[in-house]
């Protein structure tokens, strides 16, 4: 079922009602929902739909052949005579002077592998008659890396050619409450913990199942999807996942440093740095600064796709149990570190929460910058995290706390955040207390007398 996607659609549909050649760049990770977008967008249009393959120029330029062939108006005759890409190009410029035509290439970053200087060829066509017709060209792909090179940096072939670019991300946690409504509220945070809100990733999520079931069938189950999911990803995107498997289970375990994680998995720090970046351009590793701050010493690295971060801190160290089918084994000791793994999940949708009231103007600030604060307190010398601070340029400022537990946020937790707030010398802080399962009343009533705002999750 096709779920959401609202604002792609409708500026997908403004291009193909302008009437003039478009090229739209579509770009997103793995699993994001980019071929379900456009298969929702082309349904009730004419359309030529072409998925390059992992296989050899040849077979590549045929299957295009054999897509176009395929569109209602072309004849045998027509497409007989192709044997080169350019041929192909001109006969789909042709179709659309006739009906406005979609021609859509999928998987991009195959083509890209199987016929070298494929982007330049494309533009060269651009130039020489696609850009004076009426074709619709999507160009789509899974491999960040590639798209970047390829399509959308200022160096690629298609700056200044392509009309429109489309990035494709997960669905963030309110979307994900909003389509799949089947989950209770705190099975849904569990849920977004588990696929980053990632489109296919939702699929196999069966909300008539408890939450647990839906964990060790999709995480502990050797035979499923998901279990194979990250080795499958990594084969498709690099050369040798060694290194990369081991950097991901390091960060995983709690090495955010790189020379914590270089020293983790034997690697130089220069050498580690290079593999870090290659994750972070695939967007599975995220690197972070204190906010306010400039990089530096305090660098750290997480894993950011959800999906990765869960399976690489759980499944390698149960590899054993789990191939030897004793998934409830597993669970039970999974199930003791939940609510403190799910810790770091509520501080994002908290983030997405103020992000959505930002954009809103429902907040006492319009910040500037949210992020994470970590460091050393100027007076009392001592280590200081804050989860969430975000500021505006004003000397205003927003700081958070986010308690996910079973029980109700005590005022202790109130008053650290207060306490924690004087490290920074804003005039105007605004206090916010996020809890999973509400407050005591001595935590509401210090809420009052010192006017912080109590948000409860629902």
């Amino acid at each position: 079922m096709f779920y959401g996607r609202q604002n792609e659609l409708k500026l997908l549909n403004a291009l193909y009602e302008s009437g003039k050649f478009e090229c739209i760049i579509m770009h997103g990770r793995h699993r994001s929902g980019k071929t379900g977008l456009i298969r929702e967008f082309i349904a009730d249009k004419r359309a030529i739909y072409y998925s390059a393959q992992e296989t050899n120029a040849i077979d590549n330029l045929q299957n295009l052949i054999d897509r176009i062939a395929a569109y209602p108006t072309v004849t045998g005759n027509a497409t007989n005579s192709l044997n080169s890409y350019e041929q192909a190009f001109d006969l789909a410029n042709d179709i659309s002077q006739k009906d406005r035509t979609i021609l859509v290439i999928d998987d991009y970053q195959h083509l890209v592998a199987s016929r070298r200087g494929i982007s330049d060829l494309i533009c060269n066509q651009i130039d020489k008659n696609l850009k004076t017709g009426k074709l619709m060209l999507i160009i789509c792909g899974s491999s960040e890396p590639i798209m970047e090179e390829e399509a959308l940096s200022y160096n690629s072939p298609f700056h200044g050619r392509r009309t429109a670019h489309i990035n494709v991300m997960p669905f963030s946690f309110f979307e994900t409450k909003r389509y799949y409504t089947g989950f209770s509220p705190f099975d849904i945070a569990i849920v977004y913990a588990l696929t980053g809100g990632m489109p296919k990733y939702l699929e196999f999520m069966d909300p008539d199942l408890p939450i647990e079931d839906n964990i060790r069938n999709n995480f502990f189950d050797a035979s499923s999807f998901l279990f194979e999911e990250p080795a499958n990803i990594l084969r498709q995107e690099v050369r040798d996942p060694t290194y990369y498997n081991a950097i991901l289970r390091a960060i995983a375990s709690g090495k955010t440093k790189n020379s914590e994680i270089a020293g983790s998995v034997g690697l130089e720090t220069s050498a580690c740095t290079a593999y870090l970046k290659n994750l972070i351009a695939l967007g599975l590793v995220g690197k972070y600064t204190p906010v306010t701050e400039k990089a530096g010493r305090k660098t750290i690295y997480e894993i950011e796709d959800y999906m990765f971060r869960f399976w690489y801190r759980f499944v390698p160290a149960n590899i054993s149990l789990i191939k030897g089918g004793m998934a409830d084994k597993v669970w039970r000791g999974v199930a003791r570190e939940m609510p403190a793994y799910m810790g770091k999940v509520f501080e994002d949708i908290c983030r997405q929460w103020l992000e959505q009231r930002n954009q809103a103007g429902r907040l006492p600030l319009k910040y500037v910058e949210m992020g994470r604060w970590w460091g050393i307190d100027p007076i009392w010398k001592t280590e200081v995290t804050l989860p969430i601070v975000a500021y505006a340029d004003d000397d205003n400022a927003v700081f958070c706390d986010c308690v996910w537990s079973e029980d109700p946020a005590q005022a202790g937790a109130l008053n650290s955040l207060l306490e924690r707030s004087m490290t920074f010398r804003y005039a105007n802080r605004y206090i916010y207390l996020f809890s999973r399962s509400g407050f005591s009343d001595e935590c509401a009533e210090t809420a009052r007398r010192i006017g912080a705002n109590l948000v409860m999750f629902e």
